[in-house]
């Protein structure tokens, strides 16, 4: 219904604004702009006319939509960071082995959004509630000395008709739907924003979660996980 009412044109505007659709401008070679679907895409692509049922699809992140997980993570530090963006970037300074001195890279100028705090409070506590009992990631937030705001996801690899239901034993792997999980922490006082994609791993919540819990403990806590363990028949080999 909210998709609806907001029209293609005002999602396409809105979303955008969270750096879907074009690169998020990290220093690193091949990134992708991903696709946040317009009428004139669609047009120009297809050479259709947009339906309204293409809105409900983007407005729950179905249909044209393509994000990459730096995409993912960005939109997520810019809910973190109360609407203010921070393009991502990797290089502090280099080292000219030449002459050895010191170039500092400049990290770009902070750029915020006009948006309205009482719908930013909304969705962060929404957020926080995905990780407390009763919420679609409450293990991953169990046990956490501090609060995790989080979104699962499931991303389909492969269309199911409308008469067909998914069953995952029924689809051969590699066609088996996607695990995705945003999440930032503390959620209070925002240290780290991330997204986890597990290529096949079916239900964000109970694979892609858990991985993202792992990583926020050992980035605020320092605690090291536990070495994998070998799934049960598994063969070691043999090294000189």
């Amino acid at each position: 219904r909210l998709a609806n009412d907001l029209g293609p044109d005002n999602i396409f505007n809105f979303i955008g604004q969270f750096g879907f659709g074009k690169k998020t401008g990290i220093d690193i070679e091949g990134e992708t702009t991903g696709l946040l679907p317009s009428r004139e895409w669609k047009m120009k692509r297809y050479h259709q006319k947009w339906y309204a049922g293409d809105t409900i699809s983007v407005g729950i992140g179905q249909g044209y939509n393509l994000a990459t997980p730096l995409q993912l993570a960005f939109a997520t530090a810019i809910l973190a960071n109360n609407g203010t963006v921070i393009r991502p970037h990797l290089v502090r300074s280099i080292l000219d082995a030449g002459t050895n001195q010191v170039r500092t890279m400049p990290a770009a100028k902070p750029v915020a959004l006009a948006l309205k705090p009482e719908n930013l409070e909304l969705v962060k506590k929404a957020m926080i509630a995905v990780t407390q009992p009763g919420g679609t990631a409450a293990r991953v937030g169990a046990g956490a000395p501090y609060l995790i705001a989080g979104k699962t996801g499931t991303a389909q690899v492969i269309a199911i008709k409308q008469t067909e239901k998914y069953v995952a034993s029924r689809v051969s792997e590699r066609n088996r739907d996607h695990a995705l999980f945003i999440a930032y922490a503390p959620a209070d006082d925002p240290k780290i924003a991330l997204a986890i994609l597990v290529e096949n791993g079916g239900h964000g919540g109970s694979v892609a979660g858990p991985i993202a819990r792992v990583v926020i403990d050992y980035f605020l806590l320092g605690k090291v996980p536990p070495p994998p363990v070998p799934p049960v028949g598994a063969i070691e080999e043999e090294h000189d």
